[in-house]
């Protein structure tokens, strides 16, 4: 009885650690380039270039993807990919997210650009990804700086 139990433990053993390379690594993002597109007197529409990159073994698809942009720490706006982004095992993918953001809330980042300062920026949102195994939220925050 304890023979038995013994390699029923061990084959168990065995196929967890063999699982372990499954496990879900959460995807990162790098913003590449921020595009200006002026809309109207107090709205300004900015595409954000971003590499996601996955690195897992297997793919993942991006189902709906939330963000709110920050300059100076001070929220400018925010916006919401529509449609579904499948990026390949151990690869990366180029994603164009818009926001809105109105003129109001850029008074200080103008000024970092006049004094040819960087700016800080942070891109913080959730992300529903879906893979083989099913569906998960992920949370995230990017820090970086606009020179």
């Amino acid at each position: 009885m304890k023979k038995r139990g013994l390699i029923i433990f061990g084959g168990l053993c065995l196929l967890l650690s063999s699982c372990a390379g499954w496990m879900m690594e959460e995807p990162s993002l790098q913003l590449r380039r921020v595009s200006l597109h002026p809309r109207s007197l107090t709205e300004i529409y900015l595409v954000l270039d971003l590499d996601v990159q996955n690195p897992n073994r297997f793919d993942l698809t991006i189902q709906s993807f939330q963000y709110k942009l920050f300059l100076n720490e001070r929220e400018i706006g925010s916006g919401r990919l529509e449609k579904e982004v499948r990026i390949p095992a151990d690869s990366a993918v180029r994603v164009q997210a818009p926001v809105v953001a109105g003129f109001k809330n850029w008074n200080e980042s103008l000024r970092a650009v006049i004094a040819d300062k960087g700016i800080p920026y942070r891109i913080e949102g959730e992300a529903n990804v879906r893979t083989v195994f099913g569906s998960r939220n992920y949370p995230f925050s990017k820090r970086g700086k606009i020179d």
